[in-house]
């Protein structure tokens, strides 16, 4: 090929794999597909033509985006031609393409300046549209030998593989857009996972607060009414601080690496889960909440984790077990592990209920489910921490939540 010196390649396919072309994401998406390096090689096979490539063509500038060159043109990805050297302005212009097999012998390009400055003597560039009907550039196909391209099989070839390119263009615009929607999302849900664990960190001392004046408030005397709306304050306030607790812990482990447990050798587990239990008895006292525990002494765990999971697993079965039938906790150690059910009477939950009860947001079926949801996943997550599981068992009228895990050696 007999560039003048005028219209050599403006060589800017450094600036390509510096990731800093004006068309990088163009020049990107085909340059690193591999379907499209094989559209070219075959171009090349079934016309013998030795150079084939992939041009982004706009009104005053000519980019390769991909080349496969045996003539030795010396251009590659991102490298520019002058747009008036090429026979592409034509293309873009008329939406037509330009095949011809010995410029000489042509009618239409006999003499042609283009042909003559850069020896071409084969040559077929063919029009490639994107999606939505917009001209992105050519198909291109040039030697410097006669070929036989002009004919109806190979148009009908390289027109198949324009459409071809234009749809994989296409198709990376579109997952293009689908990656930085996703990511957006993704910060989206980072920042609200920032502000709930903003937010339960913050409502963590009006909560403390409010607890204090409550049970200050309690020491004194007060009328028969008074002491109710004392009861009822404190149920409020046990409430609240199991959803601000719920919130901190589902934040902490989304935005950390999940739910970690600090195991205490010889932990008193028994005496953390009847503190917690003796809270909800104080909170609300009209439910019956009997323990049966016997752990045959301390477990190696995190008793504080454990004990929060069970408060859980009772504040749930208080809010959907039948009011006038006691929530019973059993607690025991079995071959290495330690077995703790929560028990309440009332409706069986559904089957198809049962298999996502677990999953976070999952809110329960009746009227005074007024909670996150999270009570559950927490109590799930707390488990699995433990290297255990949680599972719900309903029948005869009742419902077992069971968490069981492995004594964590010391």
């Amino acid at each position: 090929m007999d560039l003048h010196s005028s219209d050599h390649p403006r060589q800017d396919h450094a600036a390509y794999q510096a990731g800093q072309h004006d068309f990088q994401s163009d020049i990107q998406r085909l340059a690193e597909n591999e379907l499209v390096g094989t559209i070219l090689e075959t171009v090349m096979l079934a016309t013998r033509m030795r150079f084939a490539g992939v041009a982004r063509v706009t009104a005053d500038r000519w980019v390769a985006c991909r080349t496969v060159d045996d003539l030795k043109f010396g251009i590659a990805a991102g490298d520019e031609i002058e747009i008036g050297s090429t026979f592409c302005q034509t293309v873009r212009k008329t939406s037509e393409m330009i095949i011809f097999n010995e410029a000489s012998s042509d009618p239409v390009y006999r003499d042609h300046p283009i042909a003559a400055a850069f020896g071409i003597v084969s040559y077929a560039s063919v029009p490639i549209f994107r999606g939505d009907g917009s001209f992105f550039g050519t198909l291109c196909a040039i030697d410097t030998e006669t070929k036989d391209v002009n004919n109806a099989r190979t148009v009908a070839m390289l027109k198949m593989f324009a459409t071809i390119i234009g749809g994989t263009l296409d198709t990376a615009e579109r997952l293009d857009a689908q990656e930085r929607m996703i990511e957006q999302e993704r910060k989206l849900v980072r920042i609200q996972e920032e502000f709930t664990a903003i937010l339960g960190h913050d409502l963590r001392n009006p909560v403390t607060a409010l607890r204090s004046g409550i049970r200050m408030l309690g020491k004194e005397p007060l009328t028969e009414r008074g002491r109710g709306l004392i009861g009822l304050m404190q149920s409020s306030l046990h409430r609240m601080g199991e959803l601000v607790e719920n919130m901190m812990l589902h934040a902490k482990a989304r935005l950390g690496d999940g739910i970690t447990v600090a195991a205490t050798p010889d932990a008193p587990l028994g005496d953390a889960i009847a503190q917690v239990v003796a809270e909800i008895r104080l909170a609300a006292p009209q439910h019956r909440v009997t323990t049966e525990l016997d752990f045959g002494g301390p477990v190696c765990c995190d008793p504080s984790r454990i004990a929060q999971a069970v408060s859980n697993l009772v504040s749930n079965a208080i809010n959907h077990g039948d009011a006038d039938s006691p929530v019973t906790v059993r607690g025991r150690r079995t071959d290495g592990a330690v077995v703790i059910e929560v028990q309440n009477e009332g409706e069986p939950i559904p089957e198809a209920a049962q298999r996502a009860i677990f999953q976070p947001f999952q809110r329960g079926r009746t009227a005074e489910s007024s909670g996150l949801g999270l009570g559950l996943h927490i109590a799930s997550s707390i488990a699995q921490a433990h290297g255990g599981t949680i599972a719900v068992a309903c029948g005869d009228g009742t419902t077992t939540f069971s968490l069981t895990f492995p004594v964590l050696p010391a």
